[in-house]
């Protein structure tokens, strides 16, 4: 089952390499803000968000770990950490997107990766968090501006942070953190070395691409949607039916849709308050941004969560 996995992510990945080439360029001639920060949100709410859907089923299965049998228990702890999240980015918003940043990077080197990955290792963490920082450091590497407008518009007022940031800046720091991510990718795809793992360097260049062409909200918006989530659904789809992938489409639209059409009421409900305070594209980036960082930290939990108790 490994081995088919592997091979179905290489061909993901390298379709999704063929994507970002040929997106990058027929866009290089044609003005990008055509793609609105509407659009961006569409696509993180219809695919994005979807990937962390079926988060109900894994916290049934947590609960009969802990051999809780009340679904609401997990509902409601769920919510709880979502709203948590969000009410401390709004009282300590520096440094509620540094964690964010970390955690995110964390999230992406380990979920793009682990199935490559057989080792559970302190060493191998260390290297998901460095190889998944290089989301984070492109954007800022050929983006720095634009990158630093939208921490703005995330209620970050803190000077000393974006002093510290322009610091890192014109000291080429952030040359230096692509230099470690991208060794970080070179030793995962010599450790245990086998072709498929060519994957890491067909998403690497991806990135690249992507953050080189595009605004950061657009880029990210690509891989987030296209790489990231789309990946991790399918892994989902072939647990839901090991045996015949359409099959565990089906079964993952029909149990994932509940929580998609809950997340995007929660986002109109959001957007209406936003709306009345700021201006549409304002409101957009901070429910995309502070959204996915309240969604994200309970996701990554449930997930740490399963796999420590499964063991």
């Amino acid at each position: 089952m490994n081995v088919k996995i592997k091979k179905i992510f290489f061909n993901h990945s390298f379709i999704f390499f063929l994507f970002c080439n040929i997106f990058s360029l027929v866009f290089f001639k044609i003005d990008i803000s055509i793609i609105s920060p509407l659009i961006c949100l569409l696509l993180i709410l219809l695919i994005g968000v979807s990937h962390g859907s079926l988060d109900h089923i894994k916290g049934k299965k947590l609960l009969k770990i802990f051999n809780l049998n009340n679904i609401s228990i997990f509902y409601f702890t769920y919510l709880l950490l979502a709203i948590s999240i969000t009410i401390f980015w709004i009282s300590f918003p520096s440094t509620a997107l540094i964690i964010f940043l970390i955690v995110a990077s964390y999230h992406f080197g380990k979920e793009d990766t682990q199935f490559l990955i057989n080792e559970n290792t302190y060493s191998n963490q260390l290297l998901f968090l460095f190889k998944g920082s290089l989301i984070i450091l492109a954007p800022l590497l050929f983006h720095f501006d634009e990158t630093i407008s939208i921490f703005k518009l995330l209620l970050i007022k803190n000077e000393t942070f974006y002093s510290s940031l322009a610091f890192i800046e014109n000291n080429k720091l952030l040359n230096i953190g692509i230099i470690i991510s991208t060794l970080s990718s070179i030793f995962l795809f010599i450790k245990n070395f086998e072709l498929k793992k060519f994957t890491i360097f067909l998403d690497y260049f991806s990135i690249i691409i992507l953050n080189y062409y595009f605004t950061p909200l657009i880029a990210f918006t690509i891989y987030f949607c296209f790489l990231h989530s789309i990946r991790h659904s399918i892994s989902l789809m072939i647990e839901l039916d090991q045996n015949n992938l359409k099959n565990g489409l089906l079964i993952f639209f029909k149990k994932a849709l509940p929580l998609t059409i809950l997340t995007a009421i929660f986002c109109l409900i959001g957007m209406y308050f936003l709306n009345k305070n700021y201006g549409f594209d304002s409101s957009i980036l901070k429910l995309i941004f502070i959204g996915l960082a309240s969604l994200t930290f309970p996701h990554i939990l449930l997930e740490y969560l399963i796999e420590k108790n499964e063991k």
